[in-house]
């Protein structure tokens, strides 16, 4: 029987492998047998490590958000606890992001949380859209960050005329 070499399946199969070990230190990532081991244990730790950053972040956010609650006279159990009995569902990579550009708002989250805590109805709704109500006004003053097609939504529903035709400055006037 005649002796049949891989030829270019198992060239390209090897060829593969170490181009996946590039970067590996020493033989690791030129030979091919060494390489082939080094991948697969790499496979698992990534494998391992995509279940533990889910873990440490869920622990940062959870560091952030206690730093914040101490600094507002309450502890970070009590203000989750809070939340939840005030039906305020946020996620705690929003909590800690909340925490930390916009203190105010966090302190408006604790103030509910901690009247919440001491059995008063709070309602979600309504903060919700006094929130909403600061947002407009800050939307109404900065109307030069605005896209053309936005101002003209705008001026659409205002019942501004001739507003398809005018040009960026001229609706940021028009709509002031």
């Amino acid at each position: 029987m005649t002796r049949v070499k891989g030829g270019t399946v198992a060239k390209n199969r090897r060829r593969k492998v170490l181009k996946q070990a590039k970067g590996y230190f020493g033989s690791k990532h030129r030979l091919f047998k060494t390489a082939q081991e080094q991948v697969f244990h790499s496979g698992t730790y990534a494998y391992r490590d995509r279940k533990a950053n889910k873990r440490n972040f869920r622990k940062l956010w959870i560091t952030r958000i206690n730093a914040a609650c101490r600094l507002n006279d309450i502890s970070y159990s009590q203000f989750i606890n809070g939340l939840n009995l005030a039906g305020v569902t946020v996620n705690r990579k929003m909590l800690s992001e909340v925490a930390i550009d916009n203190p105010e708002t966090f302190t408006d989250l604790v103030t509910i949380a901690k009247s919440a805590l001491k059995g008063e109805k709070v309602k979600p709704a309504e903060v919700e859209v006094a929130k909403e109500e600061k947002s407009t006004k800050k939307e109404s003053t900065d109307l030069s960050k605005k896209t053309v097609a936005e101002l003209k939504e705008m001026a659409k529903e205002k019942g501004i005329s001739g507003y398809t035709t005018m040009k960026k400055d001229e609706l940021i006037n028009v709509l002031k």
